[in-house]
């Protein structure tokens, strides 16, 4: 079993909108998230109303860390209401449950897809 884990993060940004793409790999800890956080505060510095959308690649998710749930609970209550669309790619029911509770703290909309074309499509439809 391997101990590799970590987030990237891409982002496009054209006036208000914002498009982040991440891929979440092993189990997340805090440090992973030390890292991500100034990224998705950067990208969306000096946007009055930004309009974010985030596709996620969770296919070699394996969860988090105490402290980092926390982390990305936090996260998701500062920037939650900047969030349009998260559309989150996996290949696991328990994922498939994940992206149900992590819309409860968006208010835009979540959405579990097991096809990586749909979920991109369903982000720019």
């Amino acid at each position: 079993m391997s101990n590799l884990h970590g987030i990237s993060m891409d982002v496009e940004r054209v006036d208000e909108m914002v498009f982040m793409e991440f891929k979440a790999i092993g189990t997340l800890t805090h440090a992973d998230y030390e890292k991500i956080t100034p990224m998705i505060e950067d990208a969306l510095v000096d946007i009055e109303k930004p309009i974010v959308n985030v596709y996620v690649d969770g296919t070699e998710f394996q969860g988090w860390q105490l402290q980092a749930a926390w982390d990305d609970l936090k996260l998701g209550l500062k920037h939650g209401k900047k969030f349009n669309k998260v559309a989150f790619y996996g290949n696991s029911r328990w994922q498939e449950v994940m992206s149900k509770v992590g819309s409860w703290f968006v208010s835009g909309e979540v959405k579990y897809f097991d096809e990586p074309l749909d979920a991109l499509s369903w982000l720019r439809g």
